[in-house]
């Protein structure tokens, strides 16, 4: 897939707020401080598309951009660790239940993982709240060029092994360095190619 163009298009802080569901949406999660602005702002080849912030929790609201005029891709609050209050936290949990609940436009919710760390529980247990809920979802391993190819692959197997004593099948998988660009092309032609899957009657060419 070529990204022709990319623009913001609003943020909302509850569901009534969000675009007609018109088009097909991909949205990305993680926890806090996973790298995902860098990641998106990499994705789309714009710097400053979505705010990089040293402060975890900078997202607080969905944040929708509009991707080659035919697709939306979602910014999310993030899960688990934040220096907010425990209100806000729980405004942010409400948010995304009614997010992933009512959005039938949503394709594919990617979770962000820190490859330089070994299999955490927030991040299993998301995990299988999706799965429960029947949320498609990919996981795609973020900050790779931060260690080792070899500590890398040492992790993920340990992700992989982990998951896999509770779940019959892993997720699709993408591993990706905002800095070298690596995982972009595999992680946007999964999106093309999962855009079948909206039944809607735009006019998806890319």
């Amino acid at each position: 897939m070529i990204i022709r163009s990319a623009s913001f298009v609003t943020s909302s802080a509850k569901i009534s707020q969000c675009p007609p569901p018109s088009i097909p949406e991909y949205a990305f999660i993680g926890r806090s401080n996973v790298g995902k602005s860098s990641l998106l702002n990499m994705l789309v080849n714009r710097k400053g598309l979505a705010k990089i912030s040293g402060s975890p929790g900078k997202t607080q609201t969905i944040n929708h951009f509009l991707i080659n005029e035919n697709w939306y891709l979602v910014d999310l609050p993030g899960y688990g660790y934040a220096r907010v209050s425990h209100k806000m936290r729980e405004q942010w949990n409400r948010l995304f239940t009614s997010y992933i609940s009512v959005r039938e436009n949503l394709i594919s919710l990617f979770v962000l993982i820190d490859a330089r760390h070994e299999p955490m529980p927030v991040d299993l247990a998301f995990m299988e709240k999706l799965a429960l809920g029947n949320v498609p979802f990919a996981r795609v391993f973020t900050k790779a060029d931060k260690i080792s190819a070899l500590e890398r692959d040492r992790n993920i197997d340990l992700h992989n092994r982990t998951m896999l004593q509770r779940w019959e099948t892993l997720p699709p998988t993408f591993i990706t360095s905002a800095i070298k660009g690596s995982g972009r092309d595999e992680i946007l032609n999964y999106i093309s190619e999962t855009m079948i899957f909206f039944t809607g009657e735009n006019d998806l060419t890319i």
